[in-house]
């Protein structure tokens, strides 16, 4: 996989996953045929079932008995006929995409300030401010192609970049400032920013009176919330000096773009979070002109196609919504369905809670896996397990897909034709370059099918992508006349051959008019009076609060090389091997306060749920907080979904969960025995207290381990090595029943499957036991001499923990590069290739840098 050099995103960068989505794309745990109660069916059947079912529950129920929960893996053509489907023909806006829980507060942000959901900057913002306040953002991580042109503008013209985020990540480790606020505390902290600018004369009148509304509100209740940077930095939990040092640097600079994700959004009060930021910029003008403006970025693929066809159960479709009720009838009569939603529907949280309580009868789940990812999942998996009948169409099996009734198999990645828009309103086309698998289908055409299933043929005739393309971009200019922004009348009326040659642009893209990249910039806005709005907010208390019982604060996140729930990453052997099991990050000194050192195995709790991870001792952790990462499922480790922990409070503007900061109580899990099953097989096991399992080469490699004595975990553990075929076995079993080892050979004398179980902390080494498993080659006699000791009988160098999962490089490779002289990450990108690519792994590598100079020093 390459990435395009001609795509203006991205040039040809991709990160670690993109460079990886190649070995995504085997056929291992597919849906290839469509299942209704576990049996296989064919299409018909299914088709029917699920048409029959939603038909019923109308009839009996009512249109709002019935929903969808939709994905930002979808693309805009799939989003654009289920929208229509639900709101303009079923007559429900039950509709709800899993873009609620990372973009959401954006949206309301968005429509509270510019009366319309528009990220007004372009990604050349970027490289051309002096200043990039990066807030809430693992930039370094989680969109590292854009935080490399970050990094170049700093080496190149002096950029200076300002980290905002209660952990020290990988994108505070290359800023000139970082601010670790007390997590929750963002309005705090930007209304103290809005409050200075307005005290120091630091604002722009002309643009504040002919241009917006509401300042003088909203500046009084910033001076009453954050009255000094003394207050300020003691409401955040920050050092005044640094306080000082941000608002100074700020009001200084004109050319400043302030760059929001998650740590923003995933709040019980993300909306205000928004518009504090959105207020320091229309307080300043810094809108709407080249290397300046709040812009927010998304959490996936097309989370702003979804928001611009309606998918969040609050939107009507192309920007119009149910407060109107001239949008209502607009979209009513372009789509001729006059039993069209006429109010909105049900937002995630609430979609699930009315499935627990039975209103919905049925659901239909695409391309998501909320068992996982939603909050409080618990309740959510009981929901799902109470629903009358449940629909989910996906690629792979998921712990959501074992909740339904009717399983229908969706094409993925690769196989997909239509468009998605980033987070600078660009439009791009997705083309399939491999068929779908088995008896796979688009996800528009499933959706069209059903829709004829249900009588609204004359509505889903679409045979192409480009059909409903068009319809889209016709709907936009509807009766538009300028009133939104979001306007594509200009490929209303794209031939089949200009959809399939598509070029990336911008919205909007009216009909006879030149797209337009930069909005604002005339300082007219889309509302009523033309005018932005200042939102008038202030700093509130988190939902629930740290105490005796939950003393730390938990917050979650992305890995480096993960995506959402692993469905497809964590069978990825490299994207695996940076963290190979779910860890919680603890300072030492809140790790040393519960006897937990790095390695063990923890028991985490809040007021919602439990579960298990390592203990990862971080000096860059802050001390009271603990950090989840939020992929792992229970396809890939027994209990550690952080869903299971999160809390299911939501903001009251966008219905945004607050999934960033939960009280946690973190105790040691007192483990008698540990195990290591190193195998070919793929398995989800069944009766351990906790398991983990990475993907490598060759096959899998689980962690295993309980609070039971050391014989009854041999027992445990060899219960599930004993489902294996072994022709031939080695075994080696301690006498006081504390260690058993074995080793299964295949009929061609190849190492399948190895099992070694200790007590804690005294298993072997097992590197050279997964390489054999990889080269699946048959053994010499003095290598099953040593299989049971995990040692290889030659010396054999080992790369160790992936660094760049790029370029595989590991941080054995990198600590001898270290050691023969290599002294900076440009040095290390010379001999090992490492961070030259996407260059998340850059932050890592200079800490081994780091560490290999102060052992030299010793």
């Amino acid at each position: 996989v390459r990435g395009d050099p001609d795509h203006p995103a991205n040039f040809g960068k991709l990160c670690s996953k993109g460079s990886a989505l190649g070995e995504t794309l085997g056929l291992e745990g597919r849906v290839l045929q469509p299942e209704i109660g576990g049996r296989q069916a064919d299409w018909d059947e299914a088709l029917d079932l699920v048409a029959a079912k939603f038909s019923r529950a109308i009839a009996e129920h009512g249109p709002d008995s019935v929903a969808f929960y939709v994905s930002g893996q979808l693309l805009t053509e799939d989003y654009y006929v289920a929208n229509k489907l639900m709101k303009g023909f079923i007559g429900s806006a039950n509709i709800d995409t899993n873009s609620r829980l990372c973009m959401a507060s954006s949206v309301a942000g968005h429509r509270r300030a510019f009366g319309e959901d528009i990220v007004p900057g372009v990604y050349e913002d970027f490289e051309q401010a002096d200043l990039v306040v990066l807030t809430g953002s693992n930039t370094a991580w989680c969109h590292p192609v854009l935080y490399q042109r970050m990094l170049a503008a700093r080496r190149e013209r002096g950029t200076r970049i300002v980290v905002i985020d209660p952990r020290r990540t990988a994108t505070a480790d290359e800023c000139d400032l970082h601010l670790g606020l007390d997590p929750g505390t963002d309005v705090l902290l930007f209304n103290g920013l809005l409050a200075h600018l307005a005290r120091n004369g630091k604002t722009d009148a002309d643009f504040i009176r002919n241009g917006t509304s509401g300042f003088d509100a909203a500046a009084a209740l910033a001076e009453a919330d954050a009255p000094s940077i003394a207050r300020v930095a003691k409401g955040c939990g920050l050092a005044a000096a640094d306080v000082q040092a941000f608002y100074d640097l700020f009001a200084a600079t004109e050319r400043t773009v302030t760059i929001y994700s998650q740590g923003v959004n995933q709040s019980a009060h993300g909306t205000d979070k928004v518009n504090a930021i959105i207020n320091c910029h229309l307080a300043t003008g810094r809108i709407g002109r080249p290397g300046m403006g709040p812009f927010s970025v998304t959490g996936q693929p097309n989370a702003m196609g979804g928001r611009e066809v309606g998918g969040l159960a609050n939107q009507l479709a192309a920007h119009m919504d149910f407060a109107d009720q001239a949008g209502i009838d607009r979209v009513s009569r372009f789509w001729k369905a006059p039993n069209i939603a006429r109010r909105g529907g049900l937002k995630a949280v609430d979609m699930f809670q009315a499935v627990a309580e039975g209103r919905i009868k049925a659901l239909w789940v695409m391309g998501t896996n909320p068992a996982v990812s939603m909050p409080d999942a618990s309740r959510v998996r009981a929901a799902l397990s109470k629903c009358d009948f449940v629909v989910v169409s996906d690629v792979t099996r998921t712990d959501t897909t074992r909740y339904a009734d009717v399983l229908l198999p969706a094409a993925a990645w690769g196989e997909k034709d239509g468009t998605v828009t980033n987070s600078e309103r660009r439009l791009s086309r997705q083309r399939p370059f491999v068929p779908p698998p088995g008896e796979a289908k688009a996800d528009w055409r499933i959706i069209c099918d059903v829709a004829i299933r249900m009588g609204f043929g004359d509505a889903f005739a679409y045979q192409t992508p480009a059909e409903i393309f068009r319809e889209h971009a016709a709907l936009s200019a509807f009766e538009n006349d300028g009133e939104r922004l979001f306007d594509l009348g200009g490929l209303a009326d794209l031939s089949e051959a200009d959809y399939a040659g598509f070029a990336p642009r911008h919205w909007p893209l009216p009909e006879r008019r030149e797209q337009r990249t930069r909005l604002f910039a005339d300082g007219r806005f889309p509302t009523p009076d033309g005018r932005a709005r200042f939102v008038s907010v202030r700093q509130e208390a988190t939902a629930f609060t740290v105490d005796a019982d939950y003393p730390l604060a938990l917050n979650t996140g992305r890995l480096r090389d993960q995506w959402h729930t692993m469905t497809r990453t964590g069978s990825v052997p490299r994207l695996m091997a940076n963290a190979p099991e779910p860890a919680v990050d603890l300072h030492p000194a809140d790790a040393a306060a519960r006897n937990l050192k790095d390695g063990d195995l923890a028991h985490l709790s809040t007021r919602f749920g439990f579960v298990r991870a390592r203990v990862r001792v971080a000096d860059a952790q802050r001390r009271g907080q603990a950090f989840l990462p939020m992929h792992w499922s229970g396809h890939f480790a027994a209990r550690a979904a952080a869903g299971l922990l999160s809390s299911p409070v939501t903001d009251p503007h966008s219905g945004q969960p607050e999934l960033k900061h939960v009280p946690v109580r973190i105790v040691r899990e007192e483990t008698g025995w540990a195990a290591v099953l190193i195998t070919r097989r793929d398995l989800r096991p069944t009766g351990f207290v906790h398991w983990s399992r990475q993907a490598v080469e060759g096959g899998w490699v689980y962690e295993l381990g309980g609070t039971e004595p050391p014989d009854q975990g041999i027992l445990l553990a060899r219960k599930l090595f004993d489902a294996f075929r072994r022709d031939r076995l080695l075994e080696y079993n301690d006498r006081r029943g504390r260690a058993y080892r074995a080793a299964a050979i295949d009929e061609g004398g190849a190492m399948a499957e190895a099992l070694l179980v200790a007590a804690p902390d005294q298993l072997p080494m097992r590197d050279w036991l997964v390489s054999l498993l990889a080269t699946r080659e048959p053994l010499s006699a003095v290598d099953r001499h040593a299989l049971l000791s995990g040692r290889s009988p030659a010396p054999m160098p080992a790369i160790g923990r992936v660094v760049c999962a790029c370029f595989h490089v590991g941080v054995n490779q990198l600590a001898s590069a270290v050691a023969a002289g290599c002294d900076s990450v440009e040095a290390i990108g010379s001999a090992l290739r490492a961070g030259t690519n996407c260059g998340s792994c850059r932050s890592e590598i200079r800490s081994i840098i780091d560490a290999g100079r102060a052992q030299a020093a010793e």
